[in-house]
């Protein structure tokens, strides 16, 4: 055996060689997310839709202190009509809050660490300002108001000002939302019709945004926007301010599914991203749970690969489009979202997965994370944690005459529902039941859906005839008893959360087909 010197240089350099294989080998050092995290995430967001479902105060200031728990910095604030306008009033709606509320919350977030960045739509998705006569000069097509023409800057111009410096009189944060998203409208009323046969759909779109961004970096404020309509024109990135912020929403496709985003990349753009965990095809009557959580396991690790600033979570109670009744001249009366979506007050094992997403830089595995979750938040065993996670990734699929979109019948989905719902019964919490008690609805409330559909399938066909309603009515009845019954607990759940107004009409939309079949049949047998 070789003799090692025992110098004190030999010693010295024998020493830095343990030290540095100490810090090596030593997984506390390199696993913690602080330690290894160079391309953590500037902006930790999440974004509150209050289109519909509009949380009560005390509900808000709960949700953004769990928030805070969870590590977000940033909640971006979709207000639409609950935002109490000053000189536009008139946009406010009946579940406004009041100006001192606003500014509480707001106050109360500041304490938390949370910067509150308000969403004030001004293109598309504008319904909610559109469907008003004092606004109806701005729109880019009669009958649907969902979207400004974009010819008419002059009129848009001093009307948006007043409007974004009433939002920003009460959010002092730096960014300001301006959306900008899904302009399907682009082109269709004659002026930009022959405005984009002379110069394209892009300079329509880059226009209008330009001056819309010129107001926000007026109030000394970074303009944000949604990014898949410059992906799909990006020849008009060189006309827009340089420090736009670019919002990725993706929900599961592929990452260039709106446009080549090298075109931006290249450009040197900002860019925050955005996956989602209420999102198409959600609906009162299922969440696609699996699809949201691989949504975070995906996109948020490659978006911090990418260097990508911010990453904003996405949560719609919508699918923001509506349906409306009008008067004679395309009057509004009123409008009606295509579709709910069950209360953000269901999915907190959906925020609390986003968290631990945003902790650590591995992709999270979303059964390991249920697994924990169970045991942890339920005080379930590892066994019974395993059976929740078999209830969540179960396949939820939307039912179109009688079959799911890959020709599943709607008799095979109902019995899926019914093994969940054997499940879910079967599970019983040590903690956090009202937690858990929203899974339970959930699923009790598809599979009443289900149990519907099949009969429906059915009164829609030729087996259907007058002399066979009694038959239906009998099946219908105890649906009809069953509906009060969830009618209950949804109420129950969601006190407090949401207005009770809301939660009625929630409910009343849910059942509506169901109670018109029955009103039909019983005045046919009666």
């Amino acid at each position: 055996m070789k003799n090692i010197s025992t110098s004190p240089i030999h010693s010295l350099k024998y020493i830095c060689i343990l030290i540095l294989l100490t810090f090596a080998l030593c997984p506390s050092v390199y696993s913690s997310p602080k330690a290894m995290n160079k391309q953590d995430f500037t902006v930790k967001g999440f974004h509150i839709d209050l289109r519909c479902e509009v949380m009560t105060m005390p509900a808000l200031k709960n949700f953004a202190k769990e928030l805070a728990g969870f590590g977000i910095n940033t909640i971006i604030m979709e207000w639409e009509g609950s935002f109490p306008y000053n000189k536009h009033a008139t946009i406010s709606n009946k579940y406004a809050y009041t100006r001192e509320e606003v500014k509480s919350f707001i106050t109360y977030c500041t304490s938390l660490g949370i910067d509150v960045i308000p969403l004030q739509n001004c293109f598309s998705h504008s319904e909610y300002i559109l469907r008003h006569d004092r606004y109806a000069h701005l729109r880019e097509d009669r009958k649907e108001v969902s979207q400004v023409c974009p010819l008419k800057i002059n009129e848009c111009k001093p009307i948006f000002t007043e409007i974004f410096k009433d939002m920003a009189e009460l959010h002092p944060s730096r960014y300001f939302h301006i959306g900008c998203d899904e302009t399907y409208l682009l082109g269709s009323c004659k002026a930009c019709a022959e405005k984009v046969q002379k110069e394209g759909k892009s300079k329509l779109f880059v226009d209008y945004v330009k001056a819309m961004c010129e107001i926000v970096k007026s109030m000394g404020k970074q303009p944000v926007l949604w990014a898949d309509i410059i992906l799909k024109y990006p020849e008009a990135l060189n006309e827009l301010p340089k420090d736009i912020i670019y919002v990725d929403w993706n929900y599961g496709w592929d990452r260039n599914h709106f446009g080549n985003l090298d075109n931006l990349f290249n450009a040197g753009v900002t860019f925050w991203g955005a996956p989602s965990i209420r999102s198409h095809p959600d609906n009162i009557y299922l969440t696609q749970w699996e699809k949201h959580f691989n949504n975070q396991k995906t996109f948020i690790p490659y978006a911090r690969q990418v260097g990508y600033q911010g990453m904003v979570m996405t949560s719609w109670s919508t699918s923001g489009t509506y349906g409306f009744s009008y008067d004679t001249g395309w009057e509004v009366i009123e409008m009606f979202p295509v579709r709910y979506v069950y209360p953000l007050s269901g999915f907190r094992i959906l925020v609390a997965a986003y968290g631990e997403s945003l902790k650590n830089n591995t992709p999270i595995d979303p059964q390991t994370f249920v697994v924990k979750y169970g045991q942890e938040r339920f005080g379930f065993t590892p066994q019974e944690s395993e059976i929740l996670w078999q209830t969540l990734k179960a396949p939820q699929e939307t039912v179109t005459r009688g079959k799911d979109p890959k020709g599943k019948p709607v008799q095979e989905m109902k019995t899926d529902a019914i093994a969940v719902q054997r499940q879910l019964s079967a599970l019983q919490p040590k903690k956090n039941n009202t937690e858990f008690e929203h899974l339970r609805l959930m699923n009790d409330i598809r599979v009443q859906y289900l149990s519907f559909k099949e009969i429906e399938n059915r009164y829609q066909s030729d087996r259907f005839e007058r002399g066979s309603a009694k038959t239906f009515l009998k099946e219908l009845e105890p649906l009809i008893r069953e509906a009060k019954m969830l009618d209950k607990r949804f109420l129950t759940l969601n006190k407090g959360f949401l207005h009770d107004e809301e939660i009625a009409e929630i409910n009343r939309t849910r059942n509506e087909k169901l109670y018109t079949m029955y009103e039909t049949l019983n005045r046919i047998v009666n």
